[in-house]
């Protein structure tokens, strides 16, 4: 099996997944990359909405079982078994990525809980679907969800530079909070509060969807619980940090090798799983 590009979170996540799934995880974060290679700096905007609407394109004939990219072929063999609905969502990579190219705002709560859904779509329930193919959706969207909206929370000033504000209009309006200020930390007292409120509330989401899992469920889950886990743990830090953005070192510290064992190793005891711990 090749060993796959992917970031030191994802590669423990791959790690601790099934054989199964280890090599669907690989690709869709391939394909991810690849779509999301349309938002590169100096890429002419109006190649880059042609490339998305190829991919469009291509995310369409792979969920009707005819694709013609070499990674979504990849993809195609590995769900031949369970037919194409596991990729139907698989467009949800490209409606993210239009959403970051136009550097639309999200006005409320339900517009960013849409777009993690798109994420989730193409990335979580596949990879649920290969060992759980009758697990309730709603259990791998909200998994999904939970986890994209803590990634994004992580990256907030890095994004918002970049044009692409992570959190919600009102709810910086209702704090009178002008939207410039996510990208300029250490974050004003209003501003760091409502941080740390939504993430404690995101760990609590996401440890709530993990324990929701059936505990016969978990030892074919268990790659994407050590992902919820170390997400959890990254947002534990950043809150700490607040009024300061979190760093690359917060998102992947030293100790993640041994939260992710200790993380597959509580679901190989059947223990309580403890997101963040």
């Amino acid at each position: 099996m090749r060993q796959p590009d992917l970031s030191p979170t994802r590669r423990l996540t791959w790690l601790y997944s099934s054989t199964v799934q280890r090599p669907a995880l690989a690709t869709l974060s391939e394909l991810e990359r690849e779509i999301g290679a349309s938002l590169r700096p100096g890429l002419d905007h109006q190649v880059a909405h042609a490339r998305l609407a190829w991919w469009r394109e291509e995310c369409v004939r792979t969920a009707q079982g005819s694709p013609a990219h070499p990674l979504t072929r990849e993809l195609a063999a590995l769900f031949a078994p369970f037919g194409p609905a596991p990729l139907a969502g698989l467009a949800g990579f490209v409606d993210t990525a239009v959403w970051d190219l136009s550097c639309a705002t999200f006005d409320t709560r339900r517009e960013l809980t849409g777009y993690c859904e798109r994420w989730s779509a193409a990335m979580i329930a596949p990879l649920v679907s290969l060992v759980l193919p009758d697990a309730p959706a709603a259990q791998a969207r909200t998994l999904g969800v939970n986890l994209r909206e803590l990634e994004l929370l992580l990256a907030l000033a890095v994004e918002a530079r970049a044009g692409r504000l992570r959190f919600p209009l009102d709810e910086l309006e209702r704090a009178h909070l002008p939207p410039g200020s996510l990208a300029q930390p250490p974050w004003p007292p209003a501003l760091a509060e409502l941080l740390r409120h939504r993430h404690r509330e995101l760990q609590a989401s996401l440890g709530a969807a993990l324990e929701a899992l059936p505990p016969a469920a978990r030892p074919a889950l268990r790659g994407l619980i050590v992902w919820a886990t170390l997400a959890c743990a990254a947002s534990a830090r950043a809150e700490k940090r607040l009024p300061q953005q979190s760093t690359a070192r917060d998102h992947h510290a030293p100790l993640d090798a041994w939260r992710a064992w200790r993380a597959a190793r509580r679901v190989d005891a059947q223990r309580t799983l403890a997101c963040g711990d």
